[in-house]
């Protein structure tokens, strides 16, 4: 039995994308449990890139089966465009691709609470990318969503939507919004998008685990990270689910006692988009020259992410809420100019250390992080595929990272294709994915 959880250690956009999809050809099944089209996993095969937002990476491997699990929100429109997109590239959706029944719809009215939400007077903006997704998430938890059953279901999908409907109007009006939803137009689409995506849907938890009783192997992906997960990252400023690990078991129906391993991707440094608080943020020409040389611009949405150094302690608490057996450092060739590198190895707020990340926004941006700063390299280690290859100083900058986060570093990619990627001969990662 090998199953594998591969997820951000940090704030989101770590490469989990490209390594989901390199190493899917060891597994069966590639398996997304969380989030919706508000992230997305960039991944380049030659000179083709594939930006997929829904669907897992596994996809662009023709002879693998795909899952999008229940713990996701699903904008149809945006599911239907992205299986057209790839298909018209040449790769096969439709037969590959499996969408939980209890997975929960995304409507239009979910964008138009986002924007008002995030637009009204006096709120702290989270700096979401005002696709639906919370509101989405909101109407699960109140128990009050819509599910792909029920939308498959036309006379449930009918009377539900009507209240649903009904609810989002009220709310609207009360708070001075009258946008036009063109609710019966919408219905009807909505509708048709159930005849479409009919064939794909399945009791996912079902399939998933009679897989595993045949005896076939998955690789579970998230999107975002750890740090937005919403019960463990910096909230409120974080996302509207768990992309944590234990999200890979609620969002999808596999038992935790199925999880053989789980796998950290981690940036060389550090970086986040949106608002929120950041202790390693370097606002000086260090972030400027780290996101020009990482090209660090959302795939989604193309904001400039925030950029700045490693953060140890972030990455103590985000191995010890994952259960983390090996990390993969990705993009370490960005780092390849700078003649010293600072690691933040510790968090102090006034005279006082910290030894746990502190629980609320407040705390985290009175942090003054404590640096110690190692030598760079001062050479390409663009494209290398073997460690012996690694300068000297990039590997003692990988063991010092090691070392400080207790998380071995079995893997390292050093560029965007499949293979400019290092795995480390006689690693725990070797064990679980190879």
């Amino acid at each position: 039995m090998r199953n594998v959880i591969v997820l951000g250690s940090q704030w989101g956009d770590e490469g989990k994308g490209k390594m989901v999809d390199l190493f899917s050809e060891r597994f069966d099944l590639v398996v997304r449990y969380q989030g919706g089209h508000n992230a997305g996993h960039t991944v380049f095969i030659g000179e083709r890139k594939f930006i997929l937002k829904l669907i897992p990476g596994g996809i662009l491997r023709p002879d693998k089966q795909v899952v999008i699990g229940n713990g996701l929100v699903i904008d149809p429109a945006a599911l239907l465009a992205e299986i057209d997109a790839l298909e018209a590239a040449g790769v096969q959706v439709s037969k590959s691709l499996f969408i939980s029944n209890r997975a929960h719809v995304l409507l239009p009215a979910h964008r138009m609470m986002e924007k008002m939400s995030e637009g009204r007077a006096g709120r702290v903006s989270i700096g979401t990318t005002s696709r639906g997704i919370g509101p989405c998430y909101e109407d699960k938890t109140a128990r009050r969503g819509i599910r792909i059953a029920d939308l498959l279901d036309r006379e449930s999908f009918r009377a539900q939507y009507a209240l649903l409907m009904e609810e989002k109007v009220t709310v609207a009006k009360a708070l001075g919004i009258y946008e036009e939803l063109e609710l019966d137009r919408t219905r009807e689409e909505y509708e048709r998008f159930a005849e479409r995506i009919r064939p794909m849907v399945r009791d996912t938890a079902l399939l998933l685990n009679q897989a595993i009783a045949e005896g076939k192997t998955m690789l579970f992906e998230g999107a975002q990270g750890t740090m937005l997960d919403i019960d463990h990252g910096t909230y409120p400023f974080v996302t509207s689910s768990n992309a944590s690990a234990g999200g890979a078991c609620t969002g999808t129906g596999v038992p935790p006692t199925r999880i053989t391993g789980v796998i950290g991707v981690s940036k060389a440094y550090t970086t986040r988009v949106g608002a929120g608080p950041f202790p390693t943020e370097s606002l000086d020409g260090a972030g400027d020259q780290i996101r020009k040389r990482g090209n660090e611009f959302g795939a989604v949405t193309g904001r400039p992410r925030r950029c700045g150094w490693f953060d140890v302690p972030l990455l103590r608490y985000s191995a010890a809420i994952n259960g983390l057996d090996s990390l993969v450092i990705t993009k370490l060739d960005v780092l390849d100019e700078f003649d010293n590198i600072p690691v933040c190895v510790g968090y102090r707020i006034g005279k006082q250390e910290v030894a746990e990340m502190p629980p609320t926004v407040k705390e985290i941006a009175r942090v003054e992080p404590v640096y110690e700063c190692l030598p760079g390299w001062k050479q390409s280690t663009f494209g290398m595929t073997t460690y012996d290859q690694l300068p000297l100083k990039a590997k003692e900058y990988l063991a010092f990272v090691e070392y400080r986060t207790g998380v071995e570093i079995g893997c390292v990619s050093t560029g965007p294709e499949r293979n400019q990627t290092i795995v480390k001969p006689g690693s725990r990662f070797q064990a679980l994915i190879l």
